[in-house]
């Protein structure tokens, strides 16, 4: 299973009282940070609050050959730890200089941490081994912070099923990095994007039985839209940022916009605005019958490609209401005279048309997002498949396709939902990283080669440890290779010298345009994958039917842009067989979502009930 429950304290900041020890004369480091500026002309920058409720200077220094320059001073350490201690924090996070090399120190504090009583102790050589002391700071910080949250959900989860008395053959959590573990080997760094993960890997594995392996990932849902490429393997970030907080822990690699069924729609300096302020679950779009505003929703309702009596009726004061075409009606109506008031046009908006408006600035906001992951970095989207999913994703998978010059378009039968089904497909994954700093040559090489055996001892066992046979451990080893006097690495797997020069090249020239003959290549780090192949869940091929298409269940009035109201076909997506090709505009409706076929595309049911949506060369 995944949870938001790490998010969901990072972002509200109601993770667990911390204390972090950092070497002394580094007590202001995570305040002071990069001193970046989040927007560069505001006067007044409101700085994200710290995660750690107070920070003790330890009087030790190590230089980064391990030399001591000062020795720890255990006296002052034990002092600081006792009087967090007595005023009742129970984490730690420990954070030394050089500790992700040598870490002496930082061991040593740990168990005097353990002899006062502290229950959750978390060391940054543990948590993440990797140069840049702000950031394996902060990670450890966040790591104490929200590993006790973590752990009490844990507990609770499975105390309620039992996991301890046959309740449920194991308990296992989706982690950030797309891999699957037990829930006692859960942590806080591990768990900030444990939701959307799932969706990633619901996203390949379903692809795959379609035989589709070049995928754009579009998770559209209430509050914002998340995006991601698969070309063959899954693209993990190693370094990001989170709620202000620097983060060094692999992660799937995911694009964020705010833009979602829920994104407010507004009307302000003569500009159409949409986002990034969302209606939430309330009071949510103005057609729940709350009071909400106008969002992206209300557009959908509006234009008939949201049908209220085929939607849920969920609403009202009695929960047994549809939605409320009328107040969207009516919204719309005063937005369009507001408009017109302001711009004095000839040629005054309908309510129509201003709806279109704003659609199509959603649209862009998130076919923008996608260009970020994709064309940004050297991919030709036009030749991958559009794989849409999240609850509002079928409303705008064509639209975003037209958008981008993609064809074809993935919608799972389980699509609304697809970031909860992938944890069923997820395989169970443990990874090392271990920094390096050497220039690549041969000798580098060989000496990487011993590192390698021993990181791959711990990963083997970590996951042979949860019933995973011998026989589906797979080991991926992969290097983090960057020109010297250059910043930004570029991940290629382990191998000689000449593969792994080539490998980089072939990168390096894909994502920036050129490569540098002659120049120096530095393996920066280095990182270790085991992955326990996990039995999937398998979906059979249905029976092809030999009888006549299904024909819609009725027809709506559906307004297309550019053509006006038009009479379209409504499906029922259960009812439609193996086979049948469905020309759009339509509209195929099923339990988790609503799907739009639009103006020059043609919807097709595969042999795994999969909605394959292709760009027609015929336009209706």
């Amino acid at each position: 299973m995944g949870t938001t429950v790490a998010t969901n304290a990072l972002l509200e900041r109601k993770g667990d009282r911390t204390l972090l020890l950092i070497t002394e004369g580094f007590a202001d480091l995570l305040r002071i940070g990069y001193q970046n500026r989040p927007k560069l002309f505001d006067l007044n920058i409101v700085l994200p609050d710290l995660l750690y409720e107070r920070v003790a200077e330890v009087n030790e220094r190590l230089d980064a050959q391990g030399n001591t320059i000062t020795p720890l001073d255990e006296t002052t350490a034990r002092a600081s730890l006792q009087s967090g201690f007595d005023d009742g924090i129970r984490s730690i996070a420990i954070a030394l200089m050089h500790g992700y090399r040598h870490s002496a120190h930082e061991i040593r504090i740990a168990e005097i941490a353990r002899e006062i009583g502290y229950t959750q102790i978390s060391t940054s050589h543990e948590t993440s081994p990797l140069m840049k002391l702000v950031s394996r700071a902060d990670t450890t910080v966040v790591d104490s912070y929200l590993s006790p949250v973590l752990k009490r959900y844990v507990k609770q989860v499975n105390d309620e099923l039992g996991a301890d008395k046959g309740g449920c053959e194991r308990l296992m959590f989706m982690q950030s990095n797309g891999g699957l573990t037990d829930a006692k080997l859960f942590h806080g760094r591990d768990a900030i994007l444990s939701g959307p993960a799932g969706g990633v890997v619901g996203m390949v594995q379903t692809a795959a039985m379609a035989d589709l392996d070049k995928l754009i990932g579009f998770d559209m849902g209430g509050t914002s839209t998340d995006v991601c490429h698969y070309n063959g393997e899954y693209e993990r970030s190693f370094e990001t940022e989170v709620a202000g907080v620097r983060l060094r822990a692999p992660m799937m690699s995911i694009h964020t916009v705010a833009a979602g069924g829920g994104s407010i729609l507004s009307f302000e300096s003569g500009r159409f605005q949409v986002g990034p302020e969302s209606a939430g679950a309330d009071p949510g779009p103005a057609s729940y019958r709350r009071g909400g505003p106008l969002t992206v929703t209300d557009c959908n309702v509006l234009l008939g490609k949201i049908q209220p009596d085929d939607f849920p009726h969920v609403f009202g004061p009695d929960a047994n209401q549809p939605l409320d075409r009328d107040v969207v009606r009516q919204k719309f109506d005063q937005l369009a005279e507001k408009i017109q008031n302001h711009t004095q046009s000839e040629n005054p908006l309908s309510p129509e048309e201003v709806a279109e408006g704003f659609l199509r600035i959603a649209v862009e906001n998130m076919a923008n997002a996608i260009k970020q992951i994709s064309v940004q970095r050297g991919y030709d989207v036009t030749s991958y498949t559009l794989n849409c999913f999240g609850g509002a994703g079928g409303q705008h998978a064509c639209l975003v396709a037209d958008t981008l010059g993609m064809k074809k378009v993935l919608l799972h039968p389980f699509a609304g939902v697809l970031s909860a089904y992938g944890m069923g497909l997820a395989d169970i994954r443990a990874i090392r990283e271990r920094q390096i700093e050497k220039t690549l040559d041969a000798d580098t090489i060989k000496n990487i080669e011993l590192l390698f055996d021993g990181l791959e001892s711990e990963v083997r066992k970590e996951v042979l440890d949860q019933n995973v046979e011998e026989s589906k451990l797979l080991i991926e080893r992969k290097l983090h290779v960057r020109y010297e006097d250059s910043h930004q690495p570029l991940i290629v797997n382990y191998g000689s010298y000449a593969e792994i020069k080539q490998q980089f090249e072939d990168l390096h020239k894909t994502r920036y345009g050129f490569i540098t003959e002659n120049r120096s290549l530095l393996i920066e780090s280095l990182s270790i994958e085991a992955i326990g192949q996990t039995e999937k869940v398998s979906e059979s091929a249905r029976p092809v039917t030999s009888g006549a298409a299904i024909h819609p269940q009725k027809d709506i009035s559906m307004h297309s842009e550019g053509k006006g109201w038009k009479n379209t076909p409504l499906y029922l997506r259960d009812d439609l067989p193996t086979g049948q090709k469905i020309n759009g505009p339509a509209v195929i409706i099923e339990s988790t979502g609503t799907n739009v076929v639009e103006t020059g595309w043609q919807a097709e049911v595969n042999d795994f009930g999969h909605l394959i949506l292709t760009l027609s060369l015929i336009h209706i």
